[in-house]
């Protein structure tokens, strides 16, 4: 599952990204992208800062300042998002590309069966969620609906 914190990042990136298809794009300030984001303002400073440290935003200061997206949504990962916003994305730390650890209480990684089944299991995963950019959530309104809060789903 995703943290409310990445739904509150894809949320915002999603505002900006509609607002930087606009013919004539403006910064937004976090006051605007917490209202048509329907985010709490008070979590976004925190979030637009380590996006923007990721060099995905921009911010400007000053009377017509705000955050402006840099990246072209296509060029948006969203693993990196995940992996930038959320941690590591492998179910278990001994399958983990960028923060691989051993099992404390492992014996055996090759034999492991545990770490045999998570790994096909996440290499699936993988292949959808390393293809996904911000793109495709514009562009998909069913997958931009159900970020945005439009549909309820179970799970």
């Amino acid at each position: 599952m995703i943290t409310q914190k990445m739904k509150y990042a894809l949320k915002a990136l999603l505002v900006l990204a509609d607002e930087a298809r606009r013919d004539s794009p403006e910064a937004l300030t976090i006051e605007e992208i917490a209202r048509r984001s329907g985010t709490p303002k008070r979590f976004l400073e925190h979030i637009l800062l380590e996006v923007r440290n990721a060099g995905i935003i921009a911010s400007t200061r000053g009377r017509s300042g705000g955050y402006a997206l840099i990246k072209k949504p296509a060029d948006v990962s969203i693993s990196e998002m995940l992996r930038l916003i959320d941690g590591p994305i492998a179910p278990l730390p001994c399958l983990s590309r960028r923060a691989y650890q051993r099992c404390e209480d492992c014996v055996d990684e090759a034999s492991c069966r545990i770490r045999k089944v998570f790994a096909e299991v996440f290499w699936s995963y993988l292949l959808i969620i390393e293809s996904l950019t911000l793109e495709d959530m514009v562009r998909s309104s069913a997958v931009a609906e159900t970020v945005m809060g439009g549909q309820v789903m179970s799970g």
